[in-house]
């Protein structure tokens, strides 16, 4: 049955228009078997939830490629706490901080923030999707 997809939200939040890598990944998630709703670019955080709660989605997968990624991104688990779906899956990836900070400091910052998953810069997109899997299948939440 094809409604058996798992549904997943992807974007690219805030003042970011940055379009390729947000269109890769929601290939290869579509190859993958995911039902992809691609919010596209220059997403608010409310948006994000609000398709998240409409879609029954089971994850939210959030690009940021502009290095304003620590700005755009606070808050979002807490908006998605408030709307009733604070146990989603919350993946964030990009370029998330002006400069050259060690990816380690980047990483820790966000899982501070709430967010499962967290992807340096060229992370392949091979690599979300068996994290994906792997996440919802401990979840439960992944059938097949």
């Amino acid at each position: 049955m094809q409604n058996d997809k798992v549904k997943i939200i992807l974007g690219v939040i805030g003042a970011d228009c940055h379009a390729v890598g947000n269109k890769i990944l929601d290939h290869a998630l579509t190859a993958a078997g995911f039902d992809v709703v691609n919010l596209g670019v220059l997403v608010p955080q409310k948006d994000f939830v609000n398709a998240a709660i409409e879609t029954d989605a089971k994850a939210i997968l959030v690009a940021s490629l502009y290095g304003h990624g620590e700005i755009d991104c606070r808050g979002l688990r807490d908006m998605c706490r408030e709307a009733g779906i604070g146990d989603i899956l919350l993946y964030v990836g990009g370029n998330l901080v002006v400069g050259k900070t060690d990816f380690a400091a980047v990483e820790a910052k966000f899982k501070e923030m709430g967010y499962d998953r967290v992807y340096a810069p060229g992370t392949l997109p091979d690599k979300v999707i068996a994290d994906l899997k792997h996440d919802l299948a401990q979840r439960g939440l992944l059938h097949g």
